[in-house]
């Protein structure tokens, strides 16, 4: 049993019971609770280890938070405590290590009462820790937040939550706020820069405009168009949102500040190469005619000359 007290997040509702997950018969991806045994592992641990699961609930959907970290110590504790803060009654937690050297695993072991699950092993880069993570998900929504990323305030997951029908409401966005790598409080800009009640999907072509830190999808999504495309670097969220455009689920938008994203990563200084990670992913789903998508790279190139001639750097 969890010594945690029951003021954390992730300790409520907790049941002995194994959960169950059925399936539709056109599902492109099964949902499990554990991870087989994999060369290189260097540990496992979490609350499904010590028989204690979560379920869904008639008035409290289950909100899956998923993090995956590589020698991410510096920053992964403040993720961690940012989860445990929130005041949500039905959330689960688990990271996806990549095999880490720096003192995750120490971080990892310290809150084995309160993440749900955690594994780490080496892994073939974000999407393939990102499927991982969507695997071993119980809830009926998903939200990946990076080590070092942060829920805003105890009460965004709540927030975020409120009236939404997990049958009927298939994504759910919040902003995003961009913040100094060293100082968290320091906020460098915020996504969307205006609210706005309605999702309008043609903002896709031109950008990522429903990042992963603020969204919350639904299950069904990932039972439908399946996992991330692993051959994606950069925008493997992006790429799985396109999959999708020509019958674009519905989008609940709240003007909610949900997480703070933490500069650096693995996209810092390389706007080429996500550009072109971009074209390849809007060709490939055919989202609009080519002669419309060769448009947009050229607009898009060009506003990059003008940030790099500026100096911008996020």
């Amino acid at each position: 049993m969890s010594t945690m007290p029951v003021e954390i997040s992730t300790v409520r509702n907790l049941v002995d019971e194994v959960p169950s997950f059925p399936e539709s018969p056109d599902a492109k991806v099964s949902r499990i609770l554990f991870f087989p045994d994999q060369p290189g592992r260097q540990g496992e641990g979490g609350l499904r280890m010590q028989g204690k699961f979560k379920k869904p609930m008639p008035e409290k959907p289950l909100v899956s938070i998923l993090t995956v970290v590589f020698n991410g110590a510096q920053y992964l504790e403040q993720t961690i405590l940012s989860v445990l803060k929130q005041d949500y009654e039905n959330i689960e937690f688990i990271v996806i290590d990549g095999g880490s050297t720096d003192g995750t695993l120490d971080i990892l072991r310290k809150y084995e009462n309160a993440i749900d699950y955690w594994i780490s092993e080496p892994d073939r880069g974000i999407s393939d820790a990102f499927n991982k993570a969507v695997q071993l998900s119980a809830g009926d929504y998903l939200n990946f937040q990076g080590a070092g990323d942060l829920l805003v305030g105890g009460d965004a997951v709540s927030r975020m939550m409120e009236g939404v029908d997990a049958q009927r409401d298939m994504l759910i966005s919040g902003r995003v706020q961009r913040i100094r790598e060293h100082d968290p409080n320091e906020v460098l800009w915020v996504a969307p820069r205006r609210f706005s009640p309605s999702f309008n999907k043609r903002t896709l072509l031109f950008r990522m405009s429903l990042p992963h830190q603020g969204l919350l999808t639904n299950w069904r999504m990932f039972e439908r168009y399946g996992l991330f495309d692993t051959d994606n670097v950069f925008s493997m969220d992006y790429e799985h949102l396109l999959r999708a455009y020509n019958e674009f689920p519905s989008v609940v938008m709240r003007d909610v500040i949900f997480s703070a994203w933490r500069e650096g990563g693995i996209g810092l200084g390389r706007y080429a190469e996500i550009l072109r990670e971009y074209s390849k992913i809007k060709k490939k789903n055919k989202v609009a005619p080519t002669v419309v998508l060769e448009l947009i790279g050229v607009w898009s190139y060009f506003k990059l000359l003008a940030r790099t001639i500026l100096g911008k750097k996020d």
